[in-house]
C-alpha cells in the first residue's frame, strides 16, 4: 500500500507541472508553455528577417557608418516620417534604409560645428517638405471637393450675372429719371421711377437666392464639413468636443503636427549658421548633402502649424 500510494503522489506531482491535464491547462504549465512559444516564435522570426536580408541585419547596421547612402539620415538628425504614421491611412510603410541605434547615437555626440560638416539636418529639411507638399496637396484636392458642384455653379454665375445686369439697369433708370424731371416730363419720369424700383425689388431678390443658393450648396454646406489644414482629414462643425479631441490628438495629426513644427524651426536655427564648403568626396559614400542651389529654404512648412489645434474649433 505505501508503494501506491507513493505512485498516487509521483502521478499527481506530474500532473500539476503537464501543460495539459484532462483536456484543461493548468495554471503553472500554462505559463512554461506559453514562455517557450514567445521564445520559439521569437526565434523564428529573427531566422526569418535574417534569411530575408542575407544575413544579421543588426552585424550590418553595425559596419555602416553615418555617411553611407543605405543609413536614414532624418531618423539620425530627428524622427523618420516612416515612423510617424504606422498603422494609420497615412502610413507610409517601413522605412527602406537603416535605422542605426549605435550611429544615431554616435551623431548626437557630435558638437554642433562637426554636425554642420556633415549637413544632414539639410536632407532631414528636405524630407520633411516632401511629406508637407504631398500634405498640403492632399488638403487643396479635398478641399476643391468641397466646393460647388457644375449645376450649383452655374446657377450663381445666372444669378451673378442677373444682379449685374439689374445694378446696370437702376443706374440708367435713376439718371434717366433726373433728366426727364429737369425736362419737366412729369409723366414719363414717373412711369420711369416705377420699372426702377421695380429692378430694385427684383435685385434684392436675386440676392436673397444668391445667399441661399451659397449657405446650401455642396457637401459643405449640408454636412458643415472643413478640411483640417494640419493633416487634411475632414471635420464636421457638428461633431461633439470628444470626436474632435480624438481627431487632434490622435497619431496622424500629431505626426503631421510635429512634422511642420520641425520643419519650420529650422530655418530659424540656420540664419545663423554658415555651412563650411567642403568636397563631398572627404566625407565617404553618401557625403554631405547641403542645399541646393536654386532651390532654397523658405519658412513655408506648408499650412501653418497652429499646435495640433486646427485653428478654430
Amino acid at each position: 500500500m505505501k508503494g501506491v500510494s507513493q505512485r498516487k503522489r509521483t502521478r499527481f506531482a506530474s500532473a500539476a507541472v503537464s501543460p495539459l491535464h484532462g483536456g484543461a491547462c493548468n495554471a503553472v504549465g500554462g505559463e512554461v508553455v506559453h514562455h517557450r512559444a514567445s521564445h520559439t516564435m521569437a526565434a523564428e522570426q529573427r531566422k526569418l528577417l535574417e534569411q530575408l536580408m542575407g544575413g544579421s541585419a543588426s552585424t550590418r547596421a553595425a559596419s555602416l557608418s553615418m555617411t553611407d547612402p543605405k543609413v536614414c539620415r532624418s531618423f539620425l538628425v530627428g524622427t523618420c516620417p516612416h515612423d510617424l504614421f504606422t498603422n494609420t491611412k497615412q502610413d507610409l510603410g517601413p522605412c527602406p534604409k537603416q535605422h542605426s541605434e549605435a550611429l544615431k547615437a554616435e551623431y548626437e555626440g557630435l558638437s554642433d560645428k562637426e554636425k554642420q560638416k556633415y549637413g544632414f539636418e539639410y536632407d532631414y529639411m528636405r524630407d520633411l517638405q516632401k511629406y508637407i507638399d504631398d500634405c498640403n496637396r492632399r488638403i487643396d484636392s479635398a478641399q476643391r471637393r468641397l466646393e460647388k458642384t457644375p449645376d450649383e455653379i452655374r446657377q450663381t454665375n445666372a444669378l451673378l450675372k442677373s444682379i449685374a445686369e439689374l445694378s446696370s439697369t437702376i443706374h440708367n433708370g435713376t439718371l434717366e429719371v433726373e433728366i426727364l424731371g429737369e425736362m419737366a416730363e412729369v409723366s414719363r419720369a414717373i412711369d420711369e421711377f416705377y420699372r426702377v424700383r421695380q429692378a430694385q425689388q427684383t435685385k434684392l431678390d436675386r440676392e436673397k437666392e444668391l445667399k441661399a443658393l451659397s449657405d446650401t450648396s455642396g457637401p459643405s454646406g449640408h454636412q458643415k464639413l472643413q478640411v483640417c489644414d494640419v493633416c487634411g482629414a475632414y471635420l464636421s462643425r457638428l461633431d461633439n468636443d470628444r470626436r474632435l479631441a480624438d481627431h487632434f490628438y490622435g497619431k496622424m495629426h500629431l505626426g503631421y503636427a510635429q512634422m511642420r513644427k520641425t520643419f519650420d524651426a529650422f530655418p530659424k536655427e540656420m540664419r545663423h549658421r554658415q555651412r563650411a564648403p567642403m568636397d563631398d568626396d572627404n566625407m565617404g559614400p553618401g557625403g554631405p548633402r547641403g542645399p541646393r542651389s536654386g532651390g532654397g529654404y523658405r519658412g513655408r512648412g506648408g499650412r501653418g502649424y497652429r499646435g495640433g489645434g486646427g485653428g478654430g474649433w
